[in-house]
């Protein structure tokens, strides 16, 4: 095992590479690369990009697979000697790095990967201090925001529907190091896990609620990619430019219950949803797993109700 220490990137299979672009800058992302046969978008974060779209005009559009990040060269050599793992290779794709192959139980891809450039931030826009009704914190300034398309950060996690759910959870954990945030159970028997919010084992050190999330369903597919963005305010600016641009939205703006983040989602071209997330929970490797019912998964705080897919 080793403990990967976040997810790297998506790569997503899409029939035409502009089309891919033009939602993914609306959405918010930024170009970092772009050869004949893929799109290699980022967030304002350093990593050198998030997000691969990949030309394939005769394929099936969706999800193929995603990277997780290794935290040394030495947990590349590790994972190299896993069953079914690659050797250790250079990523010949812009960014550069070295990764080690592998293929989930569902049939996705999954790079563990090190050493991908990292660039310099991109200034995040729209931050302001906020004065709340107990704690005032913008004093004898004008709150002033900028308009046009939201600013995502990072890729924060990634939720897939899988049929074979229990070796993927085995796989991602044994693997990966990745552990339960929340086991969901079905609510009719009440015992049968049925879906399972995993994080990084960072030990100490606080980290996403959940980076992925396994449902047990008759399909395979990804549900969702999450995209962390700053704030509230940032997921309002971004909902508001998607709308004004005339891309297909899903659900929110609303609060999730398990995990806690604020949420936004809309679909790309080809009926994959993108989910703008803030404020999430950030738990430790101490936390306990919490036992929830499944239902709460389509729960909000607050928020418009859930459209059942």
């Amino acid at each position: 095992m080793i403990k990967v220490t976040d997810v790297q990137y998506a790569r997503i299979s899409v029939p035409d590479l502009d089309l891919a672009e033009e939602f993914l800058t609306n959405l918010g992302l930024v170009r970092s690369a772009r050869t004949v046969k893929a799109l290699y978008m980022r967030g304002s974060d350093t990593d050198h990009h998030c997000y691969i779209a990949e030309l394939n005009e005769q394929g099936q559009p969706g999800y193929t697979g995603m990277a997780l990040a290794a935290a040394s060269a030495e947990d590349l050599e590790t994972i190299a000697k896993a069953e079914g793992a690659s050797p250790i290779e250079a990523i010949d794709e812009p960014g550069g790095g070295n990764r080690v192959r592998l293929t989930d139980p569902a049939g996705f891809g999954v790079d563990i990967v090190f050493g991908i450039q990292q660039l310099s931030p991109i200034p995040v826009k729209n931050i302001q201090p906020q004065n709340t009704g107990s704690d005032r914190q913008r004093l004898g300034n004008r709150a002033q925001f900028t308009s046009g398309p939201g600013q995502i950060k990072r890729l924060g996690h990634v939720v897939l529907f899988v049929e074979k759910f229990e070796e993927c959870v085995e796989f991602y954990g044994s693997l990966f190091g990745f552990i339960s945030s929340d086991k969901m159970f079905d609510d009719g028997d009440g015992e049968t896990i049925v879906s399972n919010f995993m994080r990084c084992d960072r030990g100490k050190k606080h980290t996403d609620h959940h980076t992925l999330y396994l449902k047990a369903m008759t399909e395979t597919r990804c549900h969702h990619l999450g995209l962390e963005v700053e704030d509230l305010e940032a997921v309002q600016i971004a909902s508001h430019y998607m709308a004004a641009t005339d891309h297909k939205h899903n659900w929110g703006i609303g609060r999730h219950v398990v995990g806690s983040n604020i949420f936004d989602q809309w679909l790309d071209p080809w009926g994959l949803m993108h989910e703008y997330f803030a404020d999430m929970d950030m738990l430790d490797a101490a936390t306990p797993t919490a036992l929830t019912a499944v239902s709460e998964s389509l729960v909000t705080h607050w928020g418009p109700p859930h459209p059942y897919f």
